[in-house]
């Protein structure tokens, strides 16, 4: 175990491609009596719609493969890093050992022998699922609607149909608490985005400087 948790991977990195966050909730007194309530969730690069780190990366390393899945290309990156703050999820991360960024390849190697990746294949309770991204989204939406039938009115879609500069997840998840909860970022957008925004309150506020500075000026003479 990590020390901070139940878990022994304690993130995604480089070399961990697949990380189960465990997340403690403590219990109100007057609530069913447990003292605390345990949230799972498997987590993965998402392979974007949108990948901020294929945006970033100055080299091409980083692709879109036949499959669709976002793809690091070992032998083109650079080690440069750009790519790592780019990615509003922080899942790409470069290795300490060959100095090259690094995430999960949705199993490339498995896919073009035409077996599922290994940690869909592993899953024992169908928590983690392979196929085609409509086909999941219409089976996940139903899973949804059940378990709001079911009392859990809490229950939605993250990464589905999300007004986010990322665009569509194509890894996405079922959750039952807001996205923070889980550690995931409640509005997912390219920090690229926030540059140019950036940019003009840099400029606004310098010319309004300026401009207060003149009037100064001004007045003393």
């Amino acid at each position: 175990m990590s020390g901070f948790s139940y878990d022994n991977t304690v993130a995604l990195s480089a070399t961990t491609w697949r990380h189960v966050d465990f997340v403690e909730q403590k219990r109100s007194p007057d609530g069913d009596g447990k003292p605390v309530n345990w949230l799972m969730m498997s987590d993965v690069c998402k392979h974007c719609a949108n990948p901020g780190c294929m945006e970033a990366c100055p080299t091409g390393a980083i692709i879109r493969n036949e499959f669709g899945d976002v793809f690091v290309q070992p032998d083109i990156c650079n080690g440069c890093g750009y790519c790592v703050p780019s990615c509003p999820f922080g899942v790409i991360d470069r290795n300490e050992t060959t100095g090259n960024a690094a995430k999960c390849t949705l199993c490339y190697d498995r896919q073009k022998d035409g077996i599922e990746p290994a940690c869909a294949k592993a899953c024992p309770t169908d928590s983690i699922i392979f196929g085609d991204i409509d086909e999941l989204k219409d089976r996940a939406r139903k899973r949804v609607d059940t378990l709001h039938e079911r009392g859990v009115d809490t229950a939605y879609l993250y990464g589905v149909d999300e007004d986010t500069s990322v665009g569509d997840l194509n890894a996405f998840f079922l959750l039952t608490e807001r996205a923070s909860v889980y550690n995931l970022p409640e509005k997912p957008n390219l920090p690229q985005d926030n540059v140019l925004p950036g940019f003009l309150a840099c400029f606004a506020a310098g010319a309004f400087l300026t401009v207060t500075t003149l009037m100064s000026l001004w007045k003393r003479s």
